[in-house]
């Protein structure tokens, strides 16, 4: 997930402050009802990724050598990993099998 050691600069009545990442992002969920439920999602997407990232690279496996066992495209690899989409259920279902990760869901 994100780590919150990582501040940003918040500006408030014109005045700058750094808070941490994890501050801003609760402070957006009580600021802004209607952002909270794409800010939880988006936060599941991202320890999903990461959990992802974590079992890859504890196993030594390139992204080049995962995509190849999968049969997808590296720069679907690549591209789950850099956050800059979000994948299918059927994409993410072909990458955890070969890393001996499974998709369990729970009730909230």
């Amino acid at each position: 997930m994100f780590d919150s050691k990582y501040a940003i600069i918040s500006i408030e009545k014109g005045v700058k402050k750094m808070i941490k990442w994890n501050e801003y992002i609760n402070d957006a969920k009580e600021d802004c009802p209607w952002l909270k439920e794409d800010i939880e999602q988006a936060e599941v997407w991202a320890a999903l990724i990461t959990q992802i990232i974590k079992r890859r690279e504890e196993l030594g496996i390139s992204q080049r050598e995962l995509a190849q066992i999968c049969e997808l495209p590296q720069s679907s690899i690549a591209r789950m990993e850099a956050f800059t989409n979000i994948p299918k259920v059927s994409t993410v279902m072909k990458v955890i099998k070969p890393l001996g990760l499974k998709l369990q869901l729970v009730n909230t």
